[in-house]
């Protein structure tokens, strides 16, 4: 499958029709068969799209516009229902030849365990590399009910193949025990409760490394975000997460790619969540890729 016609469709707003005169390429990973309660996210990047058309295009908080950057949306990776290896298998390789073009990769999900392939090749290609990570969950377990590929473990994943002390997690309300105290033991960061505050704090720690953002949608309060399979009391609002993505792309950090994940449209027919996603897409491409 070639990268430039994986899909027809809907674009987000301001997509450039060209892939290789692009910066950076939009690509959606439409995949919730390891949810652990309700399923939906896999309608989540089509609808991100469909809405964008609704957005501004200029962003008033860093004063930049989408008509400076080129960015091509690739569309939805085309995934084989049900099959979770072979999906993470064809998300790994379609993300492998958009870092072989020296694209700047931004994708949306679909359950978070689709950020574990793209992860694994960022990896390769940046072997310095660290993770951002905000979510309410600790994603942290070896298994959910005796399955290994599950939505809820995609950080243990990655802590494991990248080293525990290279992963920063904010936001996480919610784990088992024994996830937290996993994370205390090898020393991996976990922000509890709080994104804003503690991330400025840690960023100046990680200035000139590479680094991918990967944000579970549900770090917001169901309040502000109920579209999602696995909504969980208690988080930040729409206004902080936007002013933590603006924190990053003003700090030194060099940002590889990023993604939103856990985007479910069905639980919310008022579409916030599908409309707070597309403005939250806009500021990480904005922020995120340089000219």
């Amino acid at each position: 499958m070639r990268v430039d016609e994986a899909y027809s469709g809907n674009v987000f707003i301001k997509s450039h029709p060209n892939f290789e005169e692009s910066e950076a390429v939009i690509y959606g990973m439409p995949m919730d068969w390891t949810v652990s309660y309700r399923p939906g996210s896999r309608f989540g990047p089509a609808r991100v799209r469909e809405v964008s058309i609704g957005l501004e295009e200029y962003s008033p908080y860093l004063d930049r516009d989408l008509a400076d950057i080129k960015y091509y949306d690739a569309g939805d990776i085309p995934l084989p229902f049900g099959n979770p290896q072979k999906s993470l298998d064809t998300i790994e390789e379609f993300v492998e030849k958009i870092l072989a073009a020296n694209k700047f990769p931004v994708g949306i999900g679909g359950e978070h365990l689709v950020s574990w392939p793209v992860m694994q090749a960022v990896y390769r290609k940046y072997p310095d590399l660290a993770i951002i990570h905000m979510d309410a969950h600790t994603d942290l377990r070896d298994e959910f009910e005796g399955e290994a590929l599950s939505h809820s473990t995609p950080i243990k994943k990655i802590a494991n193949l990248i080293g525990p002390k290279n992963v920063y997690s904010f936001g996480i309300r919610s784990g088992m025990k024994e996830e937290f105290e996993w994370a205390k033991e090898v020393g991996m960061h976990i922000s509890k409760f709080e994104v804003l505050e503690p991330l400025k704090e840690m960023l100046p720690k990680l200035a000139g490394r590479p680094v991918y953002v990967t944000i579970d949608i549900d770090v917001l309060d169901p309040a502000h975000a109920p579209g999602t399979g696995t909504v969980d009391a208690g988080g930040i609002t729409s206004r902080e997460l936007l002013a933590s993505i603006h924190e990053i792309a003003r700090s030194e950090v060099n940002v590889v790619g990023c993604d939103l994940v856990e985007i479910a449209p069905i639980y919310d027919p008022s579409e916030q969540t599908v409309n707070t996603a597309s403005k939250l897409i806009r500021e990480m491409m904005l922020g995120f890729v340089k000219k």
